[in-house]
Parts: structure tokens; sequence; C-alpha cells
């Protein structure tokens, strides 16, 4: 007996939903069909990218590590010391760059070879030390060691930075000649003199084997550097302290700038499939709605 009665009401709802749906269902289809029109039409984004691409500059610095290079005028510790921070310092500004390292006292070495891998680069520096190499000043060396290192370089600008506290009175190449090789394969040179003018502090130990600074005068060939320089497009300058050395370092920064080159173009994101989707569901639906569901209706 009450079999029936629930029975007519759960028809009586299916009913009342068909006819929804049959008057909904031309909007189903108008929307579906409106969204199918517009991914035929291909929506799509765009929006701006920007890469940037650098040309970066190849130097070598050259680094005397001669035993002059221990006198105390510089601070906090000694040349040496000021003319390694003073380059790690500079080495840092300028991670777009391959930077190698060549350290001359009588003779020249390379430590390290062009590299961008700046860390590798200054864990070589700092185990530069004076003593390393038979003592002596050979510039013209040092040069043409440097510049073996840049010649079969591929960059637009080429540079070798050479510190010294003295000159040249050693090694197998005369350093103009030298400068004027290295131009020739299109390096600039940038020469730097380091020391205080007159004399300066220089540690020496007495007969009891005591260390004991001593007033010494070490004499730097300023023409000489300036010649080097001039020869190779470069400039000279002198470093008479730490706070010169860092200004100086930053001027043939702002010098040997490194070109970024910009370019900016349209990149697009297709949308049609968002439409697309959307619509072929609404479609389907409808023929559901309308095959199986509403033309039930009696």
């Amino acid at each position: 007996a009450m079999i029936y009665p629930v029975t007519r009401r759960f028809a009586n709802t299916m009913r009342s939903i068909r006819v929804i749906l049959w008057r909904a269902l031309p909007y189903i289809w108008a929307v579906g069909l409106g969204l199918l029109i517009v991914a035929a039409a291909r929506p799509r984004a765009g929006f701006t990218v920007e890469k940037k691409y650098t040309k970066g500059i190849d130097i070598v610095i050259a680094l005397d590590i001669s035993s002059s290079m221990y006198a105390v005028d510089f601070q906090p510790k000694n040349r040496i010391e000021v003319a390694k921070l003073e380059a790690k310092n500079f080495i840092k500004g300028r991670p777009n760059d391959r930077i190698g390292l060549v350290v001359f006292a009588s003779k020249a070495f390379p430590q390290c070879p062009l590299t961008i891998d700046h860390n590798i680069l200054l864990q070589l520096l700092d185990k530069v030390s004076v003593g390393d190499i038979e003592d002596g000043t050979a510039i013209g060396d040092a040069i043409i060691t440097a510049a073996g290192r840049l010649k079969n370089s591929k960059a637009k600008s080429k540079v070798i930075i050479l510190l010294t506290d003295g000159r040249n009175n050693t090694g197998k190449i005369d350093p103009i000649t030298a400068a004027q090789a290295a131009a020739a394969l299109g390096i600039k040179i940038y020469t730097i003199g380091m020391g205080k003018r007159g004399k300066v502090l220089y540690p020496v130990k007495d007969v009891f084997g005591r260390t004991r600074l001593m007033p010494m005068d070490i004499p730097i060939d300023e023409d000489a550097l300036r010649q080097i320089a001039s020869s190779a497009n470069g400039k000279y300058f002198r470093a008479t302290s730490r706070e010169k050395l860092h200004k100086i370092y930053q001027e043939i920064d702002k010098l040997e700038k490194t070109k970024i080159i910009v370019k900016r173009f349209k990149r697009y994101k297709e949308l049609f499939y968002y439409p697309l989707i959307a619509g072929f569901i609404l479609v389907l639906a409808a023929i559901v709605f309308e095959y199986l569901v509403v033309r039930q209706i009696p």
C-alpha cells in the first residue's frame, strides 16, 4: 500500500527534472556551440619575453711576487697581501668575464688559465705568496706569458693588468718588445706601479735571525710602465696606498665594461583548448539530454 505513493512521487520528480532540462536545452546548445566558435577563432594571450646576453671580456692579471712585495708601506700587512685583496675584489665584481692569473719574479708562470669559475681563481690567488719563484723582476716575460693565455681568445676585448713594484732586471724578453707583441694580438695592457715614493720599511733578518723593519729605497721604473701601457693602448697608474689601488681597479672596471645585449620578443600562449573542451562537454551533454532523457517526457 505504501509503495505506490513513493514510486509516484519519484516519477513526478524525474518528470520535473526532464522538463527543466528540456527548457534549458536551447541555452546549453547555444553556449556549447558559441564556445566551439570561440575555439575555432584560436584565441591566445601574448606576453613579452626579455633575454639578456653578455659579451664578456678576457682578462689576465699579472702579479709581481718578487721579495720587494714584502714591503710594509701598505696596510693592513704588506704590498703582496693588499695586491691580492684588491685583485680579489676586482674579480668578484666581474662575474661575466673570463679571468686568468700569471705570477712572476725572475720567471713568469701561469697560475690559473682563463676561467669563468671565479671560485677556483680566487682559491689559486689566495695560495700565491712571495718566494714561490726565484727572486727578480721579469716584466717582459710576464707580459708574454699573459699574452699567451689570451692569443687564442675570441673575446672582443682582451686585457692584461700588470702590477709590479720594481723595474725589469731579468728575463729573456724586453718589456717594450713584449708589449708591442701583445698589442699586435689586439691585447690592451694596464700597468700599475705599486709602492710609496721614497724609502719604505722592509723586513730584514739580522745576524741573530730576528726580523727588523729597515728603511729601503725600492725604485719603480715608471717610464717603462708608461711606455708598456702606451704601446698596448692601455694606461699607467701609480698606487701609493690601498685606497688608491682600489680606485685604480674601479677605474679599470669602468674602462672595460662588459657588453650586455637585451633582446625582446613576443611569445604567445594558446587558449583555444579551454573553450574547445568546455564547448565539447556542453554539446555532448545537450545530445545526451535530448536523446536519452528529455525525449522520454510523455
